[in-house]
């Protein structure tokens, strides 16, 4: 019913930033809130922001805090993340995932009902 497609990741220098984008497409209507989640090499998929598509409240674990925005176009059904001052334990496949729930937790991968593709996002050291 809703379809995500991710853009923006590639290989940049430690210290650069990148700007990934989350386009949606479909029946968009019933959304919540939306998110990023990324997956490293041997490592467990880990949530890196949240925002509520009304209110626009944001969350970030410590991990990015600081360093890490995440942001939204209500009008264009779109989804961003600034990613500023990377580092090589940044490193991922980073993912973009909508909430069609009342009730959610963005920490909560299984919260989240729809999900691109993915990109690709290596920092080099």
């Amino acid at each position: 019913q809703v379809q995500l497609v991710e853009s923006g990741g590639g290989l940049v220098q430690a210290g650069g930033s990148l700007r990934l984008s989350c386009a949606a497409s479909g029946r968009t209507d019933g959304t919540y809130a939306m998110g990023w989640f990324r997956q490293g090499p041997g490592k467990e998929r880990e949530f890196v922001a949240g925002i509520s598509w009304k209110g626009g409240n944001t969350y970030y674990p410590d991990s990015v805090k600081g360093r890490f925005t995440i942001s939204k176009d209500n009008a264009r059904n779109t989804l961003y993340l600034q990613m500023n001052s990377l580092k090589p334990e940044d490193t991922a496949v980073y993912y973009c995932g909508a909430i069609n729930r009342p009730r959610y937790d963005y920490a909560d991968y299984k919260t989240y009902e729809y999900w691109g593709q993915g990109t690709q996002v290596t920092v080099s050291s």
